[in-house]
């Protein structure tokens, strides 16, 4: 488990924007706000290929609910849900950045506590 998440400055700003604009349930923005106040901020080029950001396939188990799901994640201007382009802000993809392969989080979401491994994290050219 990694007990920092690991984001780029801009993926870090704008999930504080997220907060600032209570775009999230109670839960999650202290969840958010706890992580943030740990975060390593790093440049672009600098991240590890392992960890969830933008541009990147991800392939998440939720244990919880027993399914495995793969997730494109993207700027919120190209997210199209149904063809599997999540934005960066949705509440699953919120749960999961700066975390990387191997990870396991209990998250708050809003339909309740769940428990996400990250099993597979891959660069993604839209």
């Amino acid at each position: 488990m990694t007990s920092n998440i690991i984001v780029t400055t801009g993926i870090y700003d704008a999930i504080k924007d997220t907060l600032r604009r209570k775009k999230v349930s109670v839960g999650e923005e202290k969840r958010l706000a706890e992580e943030l106040r740990k975060a390593k901020q790093v440049r672009r080029r600098d991240l590890p290929a392992d960890v969830v950001t933008v541009d990147r396939k991800v392939t998440l188990k939720d244990h919880t609910q027993n399914l495995e799901n793969e997730y494109i994640f993207v700027s919120s201007v190209k997210a199209k849900p149904k063809k599997n382009k999540h934005s960066i802000f949705s509440e699953i993809a919120l749960a999961v950045v700066g975390y990387k392969v191997g990870d396991i989080i209990d998250w708050p979401f809003k339909d309740g506590e769940r428990k996400i491994e990250i099993l597979k994290v891959e660069p993604w050219k839209g």
